[in-house]
């Protein structure tokens, strides 16, 4: 059984499972030009709301502020059923926390708790949450996010780098601009899978990268369907 109802497709292609939850839709959000805060206890309030994976320059994200900005945080509070304990009280599952893609730098908290840090704007990363989850339901993720708009030697595709867009160049993209999504998995569990075909002989190799609690007496049973 899924862990909630969710709105949104599975954003995944492979590796599909059953716990998952979306957490797009309406998030806290606040510009920080100035860098004033550096961790989720610096800010006392959120003036704004956007509507993530949309950009904040977007109109779709309620924000449509196609202006300069250095920096820019964004915080979520959400229920989330407790895991499953083992015999010995320990988490039976790890609770993963993924991003689709964010422009450009990111840092991200669980409950006040830093768990990731990534650099690239077009690359999904993930985060192990488990271990910073709070007894009970309500958990909060804080992203911080720095997208300097005049550093123009950091990979940034066809992004503008003037206020308004020219030529063959588009309007810049700041912040959360792809899915964002909770999955629960076993303490030992597929991370990736590469399927390699060899046509000349007829087969085709699985190449499967498991990680967590992993034992002599693991087993992976692999079923093809036409």
């Amino acid at each position: 059984m899924a862990l909630v109802l969710n709105q949104y497709g599975y954003p995944r292609p492979q590796l599909r499972r059953e716990d998952w939850i979306s957490l797009n839709g309406m998030w806290r959000f606040l510009y920080d030009d100035e860098a004033r805060y550096r961790v989720p206890g610096d800010i006392s309030e959120w003036p704004l709301r956007i509507e993530v994976p949309f950009a904040p320059e977007s109109k779709r994200s309620g924000i449509h502020d196609t202006g300069f900005h250095r920096s820019c945080w964004y915080q979520r509070v959400f229920t989330l059923a407790p895991a499953r304990l083992d015999a010995h009280g320990r988490p039976a599952e790890h609770t993963f926390l993924h991003f689709g893609a964010v422009d450009y730098q990111a840092q991200v908290w669980a409950n006040g708790e830093l768990v990731a840090e990534h650099e690239g704007g077009h690359t999904p990363f993930s985060a192990d949450i488990t271990y910073a989850l709070r007894e009970g339901e309500e958990q909060c993720v804080t992203v911080r996010v720095l997208d300097d708009p005049f550093d123009l030697e950091k990979p940034r595709g066809k992004q503008d780098w003037r206020l308004e867009p020219h030529a063959i160049w588009y309007p810049r993209t700041t912040g959360i601009w792809q899915t964002v999504w909770l999955e629960r998995v076993a303490r030992a569990h597929l991370a990736s899978l590469r399927w390699t075909p060899n046509l000349e002989r007829w087969e085709i190799a699985l190449h499967a990268l498991t990680t967590g609690s992993i034992s002599d007496e693991l087993r992976l049973g692999v079923t093809l369907k036409l």
